[in-house]
């Protein structure tokens, strides 16, 4: 049979000719859907291609010359609001998403913070002079030195105590009871021991410089004078101080102060003594904020029976604060903290992200309480959270792509 080359070769002509017509009306067919598609969709607003947060009511340009950008009515950008991102399933898997759910509980914080070791000053004493004279003997000779209660301190020669025992004789040796007593507690008033007023009562003789004792047992601090010193009422020759007991001053931030109240159990720990530490509570907590540090002073109190706690030393401090009232919690490793702004990333459902700012509250170990921000219930991200923000925050976002994509088609513009 013979057959025709030249009619076959038209007819394959025509064949693909066909099909090359077919093709272009399916693919005019689906561009023009879509372009209507589009068309029904209400523009809500116009935005900048790189700066998702310039917003015009009509087309135009952006402060950068480019073309803005229409935000519609429908679609993944108006549900989840700009910077929203969506990721295929495989790649969530990929990056090790984990998602948890924004809770509600309470914060069993552990505040931790510094302070300084100091003298229990309800057991501090200051030692005062309550006449004018010279300091002629001192038995204390620098700070630190322990002293015990009704050990010599110092002589004094005064003017005035020599008058007042003298006053006292007069009394003594005309025999009148009420001089005697006034002239007695004349004597006691400027810190004359009994002993002293005793023995000038049974001697009969003035002495000039008179001998002062501790008040209680101690150690010396702030010794301010030496032997010559001319003293008034107004000079501190010195304190002493008991360390059976001490205090320890921290400070916490104001955000914290909430939590601390005073009787709350602490533990104190010192560098230079490893592997011990010390038991004790929260002593009295000030009614003030530092104007400097913005911080809230804490005073604390513990035993000190074996004397290891000096003052000035320095501490590390936990304080343990359980508060009854009820958070939003997150977990600690959910906040992303970049120094301007904390961020947690939401989870919206059907592989959609989106970064969004918060604000912390009180923390603990585990946990971080959310003032505002999120909401009970809300998912977010727990790990692989940085690669989802970054992605979230780009100026240059997946929105940004979709829009244009439908801007150009719009326009009747052919994709490659």
């Amino acid at each position: 049979m013979n057959i025709d080359k030249k009619a076959i070769i038209t007819g394959v002509v025509a064949m693909s000719m066909g099909a090359i017509i077919g093709f272009n009306l399916s693919d005019q067919e689906e561009q023009s859907a879509e372009i209507n598609s589009a068309e029904k969709k209400e523009v809500l607003y116009w935005i900048a291609p790189m700066d998702p947060n310039y917003r015009r009511d009509e087309p135009g340009k952006s402060p950068m010359g480019m073309d803005l950008i229409p935000v519609y009515e429908e679609g993944s950008d108006e549900e989840h609001g700009i910077g929203a991102i969506k990721i295929s399933p495989d790649v969530v898997h990929n990056l090790g998403v984990q998602i948890a759910e924004v809770q509600t509980g309470v914060i069993h914080s552990e505040i931790k913070t510094v302070g300084y070791v100091k003298y229990d000053e309800e057991q501090l004493k200051h030692i005062h002079p309550r006449v004018e004279g010279w300091v002629e003997k001192l038995h204390i000779k620098a700070s630190g030195d322990p002293v015990k209660k009704d050990q010599p301190l110092y002589e004094l020669y005064s003017p005035q105590l020599v008058n007042a025992q003298e006053e006292y004789l007069l009394a003594l040796n005309r025999n009148n009871k009420s001089l005697i007593k006034a002239a007695e507690n004349r004597l006691k008033a400027l810190q004359i021991s009994n002993a002293f007023i005793e023995q000038l009562k049974q001697h009969r003789k003035v002495t000039h410089a008179i001998t002062f004792y501790a008040p209680q047992g101690g150690v010396v601090d702030n010794l301010n004078v030496r032997e010559g010193f001319y003293v008034k009422p107004g000079t501190t020759l010195m304190s002493i101080g008991k360390l059976d007991k001490v205090w320890v001053e921290v400070e916490i931030f104001a955000r914290q102060a909430s939590l601390v109240k005073e009787g709350l159990p602490v533990s104190m720990t010192l560098d230079y003594l490893l592997g011990k530490q010390w038991l004790g509570e929260v002593d009295y907590v000030y009614p003030s904020i530092d104007p400097k540090t913005r911080t809230l002073r804490v005073r604390l109190r513990f035993n000190n029976q074996d004397r290891i706690l000096k003052p000035n030393m320095f501490a590390e401090v936990k304080i343990f604060a359980d508060s009854k009232k009820q958070f939003l919690l997150v977990p600690n490793e959910a906040v992303i903290r970049t120094g301007t702004r904390n961020v947690v990333v939401l989870a919206l459902g059907k592989g959609y992200f989106k970064s969004v700012a918060v604000e912390l509250g009180v923390s603990d170990k585990n946990y971080i309480a959310i003032t505002a921000g999120l909401k009970a219930g809300d998912q977010i991200v727990v790990s692989a959270q940085f690669l989802l923000d970054s992605e979230s925050s780009k100026t240059s976002d997946f929105k940004r792509m979709h829009h244009a994509k439908d801007e150009v088609r719009a326009a009747g513009v052919p994709n490659d």
